[in-house]
């Protein structure tokens, strides 16, 4: 017998799910996600809810492809449309942290080397602010031994929940990363420039005397953070008017 998918919350703006689609394109097109990665969003109106694509290249995200999701990752009325492995990321972080309302899963490329050296990733300018509250890095071999990678399930959300704690990012060791925001353009603001500070720290690094560099002090990066909640909206404007542009949503 097949499974009874649980009832939908009810009906969403359409143009907060147009948002979500462009987000994932927009992700595509700033080089953070490829044919692989995700992004989610909290249920504007009940929070025990979060909406996700389909299992779908992020470029190709349509409004029709956005699925209304349980905390525990089961879909509502899916229509046989297919879900991501890896929804559990979302639903655990969700169910953890209350103040999160969005998260991003990619395989960030620059961004992977900081998860499986001892050189932590640091904030090394102002837009990446919010790393400077720190980036854990998730290990799976610590509560699973040896798995393929892929967090696939609850209990492996919760860990990886639990691994974020109370931060904005955490890396996830030989895999990828997690970012996430109070709101979908800071989630995708956070997403985009963790890339981009992962490759200037690379350079940091490239060119750094005895192997030594600077980054923000914790204060500077909560001082700057502030600012970015309203200066990230621009970036969030002109990535959404480019796609606004593609396409009539």
């Amino acid at each position: 017998m097949a499974k009874k998918h649980p009832p939908s919350a009810g009906a969403v703006d359409p143009a907060i799910i147009a948002d979500l689609a462009a987000a994932a394109r927009i992700l595509a097109a700033r080089g953070v996600v490829d044919g692989f990665g995700h992004v989610s969003m909290r249920h504007p109106t009940v929070p025990d809810r979060y909406l996700m694509a389909k299992s779908l290249a992020p470029a190709l995200v349509k409004p029709a492809d956005i699925i209304e999701y349980t905390l525990d990752s089961d879909p509502c009325e899916d229509r046989g449309r297919g879900s991501f492995l890896e929804r559990f990321i979302h639903g655990e972080i969700y169910k953890m942290r209350p103040d999160i309302n969005a998260v991003v899963h990619s395989h960030s490329p620059s961004v992977i080397p900081f998860g499986l050296v001892k050189n932590q990733m640091k904030a090394m300018f102002h837009n990446a602010a919010f790393l400077a509250k720190g980036v854990p890095v998730f290990d799976i071999r610590q509560s699973f031994g040896m798995t393929d990678m892929l967090v696939c399930d609850c209990a492996r959300g919760l860990a990886l929940a639990e691994t974020l704690e109370d931060k904005h990012v955490a890396l996830m060791r030989a895999h990828g990363s997690v970012t996430t925001g109070d709101s979908l353009e800071t989630a995708v603001f956070r997403a985009v420039y963790t890339e981009v500070n992962a490759r200037i720290q690379l350079s940091a690094i490239s060119i750094a005397e005895n192997g030594g560099i600077e980054s923000l002090e914790q204060e500077e990066g909560i001082l700057a953070d502030e600012i970015n909640k309203t200066a990230g909206m621009r970036a969030w404007h002109l990535w959404r008017t480019e796609i606004r542009s593609q396409y009539n949503w």
